[in-house]
């Protein structure tokens, strides 16, 4: 299975113009490779030895530049092109072209300084980074912006920026070829989690499908002193609270982890989306809620109801930030405050998003909505508390067949405290302009599902999803 490598590595590409001041390459590289050390990014780049101050400002520059990236391809993630001087336009273009890597590309240009704007010591790269970005235009090759035109890299503005490219960056990477798993058939009365395949397969993802006949078939086989089966009950024991969970039932959710985890690990699934409803619990007896919590919780991301595009959006959140994203409902609002809401669901919430102690701790209980269906005795497994209050962002996904494309919707809020008393996984959102957002993803046909994740990453995210996948990313922040 995959999991998240906060570690980071950039192609670091310093352009110079011959017959502008060359010095300013030498102490601009130095500047740029401080800012990435002390960020904690790894970085690929040409040595002082290899052209002229480890520069590209010539066709022979641009293809020892390609050459090095090429030989470091696997653990390049994005490429960083930074301007100390105009910068020679076709060097860059061309070495990045001719690497062959289809990674994030962060264009940076250092300010002039006022007081020295002789011929020894001006910059130009306020212009020459335009004709950087028009020849990458020209080449077809994807590119993202700093906030201001021009900034040095001690500035806390390219450090944000630095911070945004590297959640693009993850985002990017989680996202190029990843495999998730679909377990059983969306819940019959569900059409809003229909999706395209092959849409996602066109952007690089692939869905494993899997019959919940086939996988209960491997849990039959599963004998009960099984140590797989044992080590899985020890790790749902030490996870979350289930002391008035009947034995029987927590056996059958080791089984089914057990289950789970080997077809996880023989398909290389990094994530899945579960039928979570009702024939599981009908025919078998169990809410997979805690399975899916904890896979969740390791960041191997895993949606309810057999929402695949939950599942895309909870992945690429949580490759993002390195935390548990959660699956939720837009389900209530709250009180007579438009700009809040309530979310919920019965639930299968990672443990992380959930108050540390006291009331609305993590528990596991049973599933009080079907319950008086299918009987309390088959829906036990789900886990139950109050989200805590973080600020966090929020995402959904979803296949537009009609219009050929993956739309999504993204933006930022809050988590609040607000008093609240129910059951399954709650928590209560304040979202400026809510309503407009409600609107929107009313009029646009977007499901009531949402992605959440306890951390602020909408804009990193938003870049990798619109510029480097091409889906129709609607940013609600923008338009407040």
């Amino acid at each position: 299975m995959a999991s998240n490598n906060s570690k980071i590595t950039l192609g670091v590409l310093v352009g110079n113009r011959g017959f502008f001041p060359a010095h300013l390459c030498d102490t601009g590289r130095k500047d740029i490779l401080a800012a990435l050390e002390g960020a904690g990014v790894g970085a690929v780049a040409l040595p002082t030895t290899a052209t002229r101050f480890g520069a590209v400002e010539s066709i022979s520059d641009a293809e020892k530049c390609a050459a090095l990236f090429r030989e470091n391809a696997a653990q390049i993630d994005g490429l960083l092109v930074t301007l100390p001087n105009f910068g020679d336009e076709r060097g860059v273009a061309n070495a990045i072209r001719w690497s062959g890597l289809q990674v994030p590309v962060l264009i940076h240009a250092f300010n002039d300084d006022p007081a020295n704007m002789t011929i020894k010591d001006r910059r130009d790269s306020f212009c020459g980074k335009m004709s950087v970005c028009n020849n990458l235009q020209q080449y077809g090759v994807p590119f993202t912006l700093t906030r201001l035109h021009t900034v040095n890299p001690d500035k806390p503005s390219f450090q944000q920026d630095l911070h945004d490219f590297i959640i693009t960056c993850r985002v990017r990477r989680a996202l190029r070829n990843v495999r998730i798993g679909a377990l059983g058939a969306r819940p019959t009365a569900f059409n809003t989690v229909r999706y395209s395949e092959k849409l996602l397969e066109n952007s690089g993802i692939s869905i494993e499908t899997l019959d919940l006949f086939e996988l209960f078939g491997w849990v039959g086989k599963l004998a009960n002193n099984d140590p797989a089966v044992d080590a899985k009950l020890k790790e749902i024991s030490a996870y979350v609270s289930a002391k008035s969970i009947p034995p029987v039932a927590l056996l059958k959710m080791a089984k089914f982890g057990v289950a789970v985890d080997k077809w996880m690990r023989d398909t290389r699934l990094s994530a899945t989306a579960i039928q979570c409803w009702t024939a599981m619990e009908e025919f078998f007896g169990i809410v997979p809620c805690t399975l899916m919590s904890m896979m969740s919780n390791l960041l191997h991301s895993s949606a309810c109801e057999v929402d695949i595009m939950g599942t895309v959006a909870m992945y690429a959140m949580a490759q993002a930030s390195g935390k548990p994203s959660a699956l939720v409902d837009w389900n209530n609002n709250y009180g007579e405050d438009p700009d809040k809401g309530v979310v919920f669901h019965c639930s299968n919430l990672p443990k992380d998003v959930f108050v540390d102690k006291g009331e609305g701790e993590a528990v596991m209980d049973f599933q009080e909505i079907i319950a008086g269906a299918v009987g309390k005795e088959n829906t036990y497994g789900t886990i139950v508390g109050r989200v805590k209050a973080a600020p966090f962002t929020y995402l959904r996904v979803s296949t537009d067949e009609s219009a050929g494309k993956i739309r999504a919707y993204i933006g930022e809020g809050e988590l609040t405290n607000d008093p609240l008393k129910t059951f399954g996984g709650y928590g209560v959102v304040r979202i400026p302009q809510f309503q407009r957002l409600l609107r929107y993803i009313c009029e646009n046909g977007f499901e009531h599902h949402v992605a959440i994740n306890p951390a602020r990453i909408a804009a990193g995210v938003k870049e990798a999803l619109s510029k480097y996948l091409g889906w129709a990313v609607h940013d609600h922040d923008a338009t407040n």
